[in-house]
């Protein structure tokens, strides 16, 4: 059984000597199975077997004080220049009406599998590199065609004009930002909070002209969400940071913007509130839902979240509201994960 195994096979007795040895052992290290009978398995070869480790940790098998398993060891060639990946397991055969020990050793060449790993490792690593290079290029093109919308809306007289450019160079910066924040991490996902305070950071420098009157707040929890999710959180937290500074505060009134995240499990809710002039009274004819509002409304649905508008009193609070379903059809977003 021994020599006709697949698996390469070494049976010794008690004092090492080589038993039998598995063709496909003798194969594998390119060894005579008929000159191992009756040989100490520290004598195989060119003497490189005669590793002091290997021969503390067979006597220790052979005793019963211990098994090896999965044991792995360097195989050096007699010259020193190349040595072997090896992955050794020993036991102690134990059956009825034995006299003698017996001790089957398992050797497996793990040389080139070893090889192969740090090869793929290495491309792995490569492609880490290569995939933050590009995120680092597309932030950096995104931060570009911000900084043109950004001067286009300096030039142009038309009020309605600047301020849709301003919109769209504050929706650009929202996706810069999380690919700025990819290409420094290293990772798939984004950390939530500098991601939002640099968000907020950014439209503040484009829209606010006085930031000692006017401030944008973030209060978010330390931890990561997907790449996907930061995508809609951003857009939502844009749209309604944008949508506060233009309708909230007259010409010269100040105030503060506060953007908020909380979880608890896997319900979240995110929320832009100012204390600004506040929703609509009674008489007063309710605005329009323009492009904003569109947007908002359809990242919370693809979210699986509902938006709601209350009185902050003063100002408006809008939340986006996930709550988590025991519909097994409807899948959550991810919640943010604590560092």
């Amino acid at each position: 059984m021994v020599v006709n195994s697949d698996t390469p096979l070494i049976m010794l007795d008690e004092d090492l000597t080589v038993i039998a040895a598995s063709l496909s052992f003798c194969r594998a290290f390119g060894l005579d199975c008929a000159k191992l009978t009756g040989k100490s398995i520290l004598t195989m070869g060119d003497g490189e077997w005669d590793v002091t480790r290997l021969r503390s940790l067979l006597r220790a098998t052979t005793s019963g004080g211990a098994d090896i398993d999965d044991y792995e060891m360097l195989l050096r060639a007699a010259d020193g220049r190349t040595e072997r990946s090896l992955k050794l397991s020993a036991h102690r055969l134990e059956y009825q009406g034995a006299r003698d020990l017996r001790l089957l050793l398992t050797v497996v060449d793990m040389t080139e599998a070893g090889l192969l790993r740090r090869e793929m490792e290495s491309l792995v690593a490569n492609n880490v590199l290569l995939m933050q290079e590009l995120q680092h290029r597309v932030a950096n093109s995104l931060q570009i065609i911000a900084s043109v919308l950004m001067q286009s809306a300096r030039r142009v007289s038309n009020d309605e004009t600047r301020s849709h450019l301003q919109m769209a160079q504050n929706r650009v910066l929202s996706i810069a930002t999380i690919q700025k924040q990819l290409s420094q991490s290293g990772s798939a996902d984004v950390k939530l909070r500098p991601y939002l305070e640099q968000l907020c950071e950014s439209i503040g420098i484009s829209m606010i002209a006085d930031p000692e009157i006017l401030t944008i707040d973030v209060d978010v929890m330390d931890g990561r969400v997907s790449s996907a999710a930061s995508v809609s959180l951003g857009l939502i937290v844009t749209e309604l940071v944008i949508n506060a500074l233009k309708h909230a505060y007259p010409v010269d009134q100040g105030g503060r913007i506060l953007v908020r995240y909380t979880n608890k499990g896997r319900d979240w809710t995110l929320a832009v509130e100012d204390d600004g002039v506040g929703m609509p009274r009674l008489g007063k004819p309710a605005a329009v839902a323009g492009l904003g509002t569109n947007i908002v409304e359809a990242l919370a649905r693809q979210l699986q979240a509902k938006v709601i508008m209350a009185d902050a009193e003063p100002g408006t609070r809008i939340s986006i509201q996930h709550e988590d379903s025991d519909n097994p059809g409807v899948e959550a977003m991810p919640t943010v994960a604590a560092l």
